[in-house]
């Protein structure tokens, strides 16, 4: 494996030039999900390989030997914003590569390209996947499909930009790394009526208030507080005049979490907390869940050998995990998975990501391109050695 990642470095180094150039291109032809048509075709023409479409509008492809492989994602949707960043290659059409999709795709090319120039002692599997950023996300259309298990993929690679890690930085961290993330609606039933006669009515804003104010304290008396978990609120609807007490108000969020069990226990206790602050006050509460992703949990030997590798490669290693979420976590029941984050610096009073203003520099291409060799690398060695 030495032998192998120095010429692959090598010729890494050799191919940036152009994935930078393709990384300007995609940046500033950016589509949103469900849209990917034309960013698939452009990459895929970039590899100049067959692709079998996936997903959709996702692309699965693969080269080296038959038999097991190692597969690498990269996600291809966009965000509906218009940019502010002022680069000459910003997106103009409405949509941003605003999450740094452009940059990992940029660098998938490069590293998969690279790969036709040397031996693999395994095949490689390229997941150009679809929906990141809007659910049902491709990657739960990718898993259903079957093809990473037709295909032998014994683990899955994929590697995140991130602000709040440090310019050059790559992490390599085992466990959870990313929080589940379900979406929650609450409905409180009251009687409606005019603003003059409260008593004549069962105002149900005020109980909705109650409700999500109670929440966060709920969460915290359910779980360990060595855990993280975050309730987030941000949606709330009531009536549509100031007069007017509504029949219903309504209120939307996310509720998120490291652990499964914390997860289950977490909506257990959060909707008894709106129905019994509902009943109290006369009205009917409800608590809808709409699941999203699981944990996103870094397979811990995976993790652990691509930080030799990337050690190997004298890159400064770091830390990081945050209550985001990544649909990259819906492989790992199918596949190992490992997820590394790429640090670009900006630091918290910087542009962040799914800002309008945020632009990693070309340079983060062969950062990721690194830590994406670096996982390959990891789940192709052979235990043992």
């Amino acid at each position: 494996m030495d032998e192998l990642s120095k010429a692959w470095r090598s010729a890494l180094t050799d191919e940036l030039s152009a994935a930078v150039a393709l990384r300007h291109e995609l940046h500033a032809n950016p589509q949103v999900s469900g849209a990917e048509d034309p960013t698939a075709d452009r990459v895929v023409a970039a590899l100049g390989l067959p692709a079998e479409r996936i997903a959709g509008t996702g692309r699965l492809l693969r080269i080296g030997p038959d038999g097991p492989a190692v597969g690498l994602r990269a996600e291809m949707d966009a965000l509906p914003m218009v940019e502010e960043t002022g680069a000459p290659f910003a997106s103009r059409n409405g949509a941003m590569h605003a999450c740094g999709h452009d940059v990992h795709l940029a660098a998938l090319v490069a590293v998969v390209r690279t790969a036709q120039r040397v031996e693999l002692p395994m095949g490689l599997v390229v997941v150009l996947q679809p929906r990141e950023e809007v659910g049902p996300t491709g990657a739960i259309d990718v898993v259903t499909s079957g093809r990473l298990l037709d295909h032998e993929v014994r683990a899955l690679i994929a590697a995140h930009v991130q602000p709040l890690v440090a310019a050059g930085c790559v992490t390599s961290d085992p466990g959870p790394v990313n929080a589940s993330v379900d979406e929650v609606d609450i409905v409180i039933t009251g009687r409606g009526g005019h603003g003059a006669y409260p008593h004549l009515a069962a105002d149900p804003v005020p109980v909705l208030c109650r409700g999500v104010l109670a929440l966060p304290e709920a969460a915290r008396a359910a779980v360990d507080p060595l855990q993280p978990v975050v309730v987030t609120f941000p949606q709330i609807e009531g009536s549509g005049a100031p007069n007017v007490i509504p029949g219903t108000a309504r209120a939307s969020g996310t509720v998120r979490a490291m652990r499964e069990e914390d997860r289950t226990r977490l909506h257990e206790r959060l909707a008894r907390t709106i129905t019994g602050i509902a009943e109290a006050a006369g009205c009917t509460g409800e608590y809808r869940v709409r699941r999203g992703e699981p944990a996103l949990v870094n397979d811990p030997a995976l993790a652990s050998e691509a930080g030799r590798w990337l050690t190997e490669f004298g890159v400064e290693k770091a830390s990081f995990a945050s209550c985001g979420s990544d649909d990259f976590a819906t492989y790992g029941p199918q596949v190992p998975i490992l997820m590394h984050f790429v640090g670009t610096g900006e630091g918290p009073a910087g542009p962040m990501l799914h800002d309008a203003r945020y632009l990693p520099g070309d340079h983060v291409v062969e950062d990721v391109a690194t830590a994406l060799l670096a996982g390959w690398l990891a789940a192709a060695t052979p235990k043992g050695t």
